[in-house]
């Protein structure tokens, strides 16, 4: 199969020196040879995968904890009113 090279290149917006156009040329010819390989597979009875091994997401139950996050997201603040950071008014208006 003749891989046109030049025309990857122009479409993938990169300059290639020759020695790399040949070693890519050989490259794609083995990939697309490989992919040929894999049409003349049987998967008539293969079932459709979305992943490669049998896995299931492990849910747990949520459960509500205290937290001090506002606490420490807080200390350091330069100024604060109650649980808010407070910030100079930056927009005019009513």
């Amino acid at each position: 199969m003749e891989i046109n090279v030049d025309q990857v290149a122009i479409l993938a917006r990169i300059k290639l020196e020759e020695a790399e156009k040949k070693k890519l040329s050989q490259d794609l010819e083995r990939i697309l040879g490989y992919v040929k390989k894999l049409e003349e597979i049987n998967t008539q009875d293969v079932p459709p995968t979305s992943h490669a091994l049998a896995i299931e997401n492990v849910f747990r139950k949520d459960e509500l904890k205290p937290q001090r996050i506002i606490e420490e997201a807080l200390q350091h603040a330069p100024e604060r009113e109650g649980n808010f950071f407070k910030v100079p008014k930056v927009i005019e208006g009513e």
